[in-house]
């Protein structure tokens, strides 16, 4: 009886073994947003690492989180590392191409508490209403993380991050929007102000010189 018992259980386990290697490694996440504001203002928010705690739906889970950056400001090559509590666990991020201001595309290496390697690429659009962008993640299943999938679903755990990220993308952009239209409206106020001035300034020469007495010329 025990024998059969452990047949079945070794049988059971094959077919499990076997249906998890036969589910798809590639996978996908994907979320869009369209965020009120030009294309560019939602790039630099995307294409400059030290503006992600800003938004990035990560940033609030460890305030004591460790951060680090390496390479350029900006764009290709620059780098963003991590090392926080066990809801951030440790990791880094490298942008490896960058095509303003349509495409950032971004290598992810998590490190702790899984290694894995995925890609992530933010597109931008100019739409109706503001900027189109989608927020995806690409990369390869081994067993483990085929295994793992079938107990939780990753579309929705990591689609309602990117969902909460952009979000609070859409607000920086809404913010930064708002500090450039003000800046604007300040410079064109202050323009306005110096051509005022200019203007009184050269009214009271005119009118001071029209009140000067004549200079007598002296005769020959």
């Amino acid at each position: 009886m025990l024998q059969k018992l452990l047949v079945g259980l070794a049988a059971a386990i094959l077919i499990l073994v076997g249906f998890i290697a036969s589910r798809p490694a590639e996978f996908t996440i994907q979320r869009t947003a369209t965020l009120p504001g030009p294309v560019d203002v939602a790039f630099a928010q995307v294409n400059d690492f030290h503006q992600w705690n800003a938004w990035s739906p990560w940033a609030a889970l460890d305030p004591a989180m460790k951060t680090t950056y390496s390479g350029p400001e900006v764009g290709v090559g620059a780098g963003y590392a991590w090392t926080g509590n066990e809801q951030v666990g440790e990791g880094r991020m490298t942008i490896e191409e960058s095509r303003a201001p349509e495409h950032v595309r971004i290598k992810l290496e998590f490190i702790k508490p899984w290694a894995a390697t995925n890609l992530t690429d933010f597109h931008f659009k100019p739409v109706d209403g503001g900027t189109e962008v989608t927020w995806a993640m690409s990369g390869t299943n081994d067993f483990m993380g085929k295994a793992f999938g079938l107990l939780m679903d990753m579309d929705a755990m990591v689609g309602k991050d990117f969902e909460k990220g952009l979000a609070s993308l859409k607000g920086v952009v809404e913010a930064e929007v708002k500090k450039r239209a003000e800046a604007e409206a300040a410079r064109v106020a202050a323009a306005k102000a110096a051509e005022e001035k200019a203007a009184e300034e050269k009214a009271a020469e005119e009118k001071a010189a029209a009140a000067a007495p004549a200079v007598a010329q002296p005769t020959p």
